[in-house]
Order: C-alpha cells, then structure tokens, then sequence
C-alpha cells in the first residue's frame, strides 16, 4: 500500500486595482504562494501574459520543481553509493507549446554541473542520474518528458 502525503498552499490574488476583472487588461495577475511557516513566494503569470516579470511564474516554479527534485534524489543517491559531491548547479530548461486551448509543456531538460571529489567517482556520479531520474516524485508526475544533460568534472 502507498504511503500517502498530503500538501497545502494558500495562493492570494492581490492584483485588483480596483475595477476587479471587469476587463482583461483591469486587473494585474500578481498573487501570493504561501504555506505555514514557510516564507511568501511572489507570483504572477509570464510577462508574455501581462505578468509583472520581477515575480516567479506557474511555469518557472513547475521547471524549478523538477530541478530540485532531481537535485535531491540525486544526492541522496550519491550519499548512500560513496560518490562525494562538493558542487551542484543546474541551468533547466523548459520548452511550453501555446495552442488555442491554452497549451502545455512539451519537454524539460535538465543541465546539472557536478563536482565530485575524485577520479573515481565520475562514471558513478554519471550513472546515478538515471536512478535519480527514475525515483524523482515529480518527473514521474508529469506528462512531458523530462531529460538530463549532466557534466561531472572533478573539484580542484
């Protein structure tokens, strides 16, 4: 039987400039993610749909989601099989399609530089994305392929 989580967030639209939605361009798309105890993300949508472009949007916290979840798996993974990761940097990369009936994302790809400890331990650290890439929650949750371009170097 599967374990079960559950998750909550409150999102609070702040962008009524007074005139409520009475128009498409009346009101502004900003709004707050907020959870318990947890520090307020600013939201909005992508400037390319009114957004306000300084806040984070749907797209870039769904992309940034499956970037730390792969970061995670895959530390966790290099812990327990003796790989020493001293540096991690991903640079992910989302591809959306807009279509008339509002559209979807096509395709991440994730970049992760990597700096293991030594020698030996590059064609493991290598290895290990797959795995990771396997148990991530959230890769096996949606409905676009999700690719990894590592580069593992050595630290020093």
């Amino acid at each position: 039987m599967a374990k079960l989580h559950t998750y909550t967030t409150e999102i609070t639209w702040t962008g009524n400039q007074g005139a409520g939605t009475s128009d498409y361009r009346s009101y502004a798309r900003d709004h707050d993610v907020a959870a318990d105890g947890r520090p307020t993300i600013p939201g909005s949508s992508d400037p390319a749909f009114r957004g306000d472009p300084t806040r984070w949007n749907p797209e870039q916290l769904l992309l940034a989601s499956v970037s730390q979840c792969h970061l995670l798996w895959y530390l966790h993974l290099c812990a327990v099989n003796g790989v020493v990761v001293t540096s991690y940097v991903d640079n992910p990369v989302g591809t959306m399609a807009e279509t008339p009936e509002g559209g979807h994302f096509t395709s991440a790809v994730l970049h992760p530089r990597i700096e293991v400890a030594s020698d030996g331990m590059v064609e493991k650290a290598l290895t290990l994305h797959a795995e990771a890439h396997r148990s991530c929650f959230i890769a096996n949750s949606v409905n676009f392929p999700v690719r990894h371009e590592p580069v593992v170097t050595v630290a020093g």
